[in-house]
């Protein structure tokens, strides 16, 4: 189990493939995880060049964004323009967005930019157009609203924590 950054990057990538399945499937965090750990995990061409994944990142977030959705989905949504509704965002760019979301909530060991950055990556990965922009410009919104003290300003009442 790699702890280092780029296990950290491949955990990113299979979390966001994994929350897109659950999505679309309907399967829940514990299947799809134990699918991805036993039998993608070493040989799935899509994770592999990333590195070997940190299945325990992983597991936090598969198993964090599910558990946390409501909650998730509504700081998005508040961070989003005001004619953009959750539905109308694409559904592996909702998946990015709700990872990244949990991170920024619950995982406050990683810095705001790297979970920005990490993020921002993944949507390059997946993307070509506009989207990586409008998951920086959510994510940045996003992370001054949950890390406000990070970006050297006051926290709002209202912050998540998990």
């Amino acid at each position: 189990m790699s702890t280092d950054h780029s296990g950290r990057r491949a955990a990113r990538l299979a979390a966001v493939q994994a929350i897109y399945q659950m999505e679309l499937t309907g399967a829940d965090a514990e299947s799809v995880a134990d699918e991805f750990v036993h039998h993608r995990f070493g040989g799935e061409a899509e994770i592999a060049p990333a590195g070997e994944p940190d299945e325990e990142f992983f597991s936090a977030i598969v198993h964090g964004v599910p558990h946390h959705q409501v909650e998730i989905d509504r700081a998005i949504a508040g961070s989003l323009a005001e004619n953009w509704k959750m539905q109308r965002i694409d559904s592996i760019l909702r998946a990015i967005l709700r990872a990244a979301c949990f991170e920024l909530i619950a995982r406050r060991d990683v810095p705001a930019k790297v979970v920005i950055d990490q993020y921002v990556d993944l949507a390059r990965a997946f993307f070509n157009g506009d989207e990586p922009a409008f998951v920086n410009a959510v994510l940045d919104k996003l992370a001054r609203k949950k890390r406000a003290q990070e970006f050297g300003e006051a926290p709002p009442d209202d912050e998540l924590q998990f």
